[in-house]
């Protein structure tokens, strides 16, 4: 099993946790003369024993040119070894471009996993996969209002049966999985299609964005996504827990964080099935 699932899976028993939380910093929302990388720096330090990974999305950083890059980086040398930083970058490119992001995400970088788009087929995230010690989690039902628009439609499968294009992508990424580091990302808003993946994947870890804000649905997320152990769901939470300050109030930002992962993190612990 790829070193990824292995620290992941370590990551999650130590803290008892499926929480992973995004780093995704809003300049606008961050309190009065505070810095990305010191906002992110505190945030990690009080909450990376509630967690099983950090997702930053790379967008953010980069929508502040060079400044925000070394943002990322301070933000991933502030996580501990121990604990998974998973990129979302959500890259998708041919031949050599392909080649070239994978070894900035995981070469330059060293994020521990991040996110791809498979619209360009098997060939395209293979550059990827061949970091075997890598996750590398394959956009399949996303949580966006419209992320019907393409993965909702009729495609046809290898036994010639018409099924939803996120279906067939699941599929395809068993197939993909040789070297077992290929995750899926599902979202918390789609139920119904996050226990199908996870009944058709069911060794795979699926990282699940959705809840919180997006409206998703936190036990739903749990029952439906975690494998046979109770395990290998990663629920990601972000504005919860990044701008629990601003509804909190009663003392620091880090602190209003600590308290807002802690209610997550339980929340997703109560929801695991009792059989588990």
């Amino acid at each position: 099993m790829a070193a990824f699932v292995d620290k992941l899976r370590r990551a999650s028993q130590a803290n008892d946790s499926l929480l992973c939380i995004g780093l995704d910093p809003d300049p606008d929302r961050l309190p009065d003369g505070v810095s990305t990388a010191d906002f992110n720096r505190a945030v990690i330090e009080a909450t990376s024993d509630l967690v099983c990974a950090y997702k930053p999305n790379i967008a953010f950083y980069e929508q502040s040119g060079v400044e925000g890059l070394r943002a990322l980086e301070a933000t991933v040398a502030a996580a501990p070894s121990g604990i998974p930083v998973i990129v979302d970058a959500k890259r998708g490119d041919m031949a050599n471009t392909a080649q070239a992001y994978a070894r900035a995400l995981f070469g330059t970088w060293g994020f521990d996993a991040a996110t791809v788009n498979p619209y360009l087929g098997g060939d395209s995230l293979e550059p990827f996969l061949e970091y075997s010690d890598k996750g590398v989690f394959v956009l399949c039902r996303t949580s966006n209002p419209g992320s019907s628009d393409l993965q909702a439609l009729l495609s046809t499968a290898e036994s010639g049966a018409a099924v939803p294009l996120y279906q067939r992508v699941a599929l395809l990424a068993l197939e993909w999985n040789t070297r077992g580091n290929v995750g899926l990302v599902v979202g918390a808003t789609q139920p119904d299609e996050l226990r199908w993946v996870r009944e058709r994947c069911p060794s795979m870890p699926l990282l699940i964005p959705g809840v919180g804000a997006q409206g998703g649905d936190v036990a739903a997320a749990v029952r439906g996504g975690v494998d046979a152990n109770g395990e290998l769901a990663i629920i990601s939470s972000s504005r919860e827990v990044l701008y629990a300050f601003r509804e909190d109030g009663a003392d620091g930002f880090a602190e209003a964080a600590r308290r807002a992962a802690v209610r997550a993190r339980d929340r997703m612990r109560e929801a695991l099935p009792a059989r588990l």
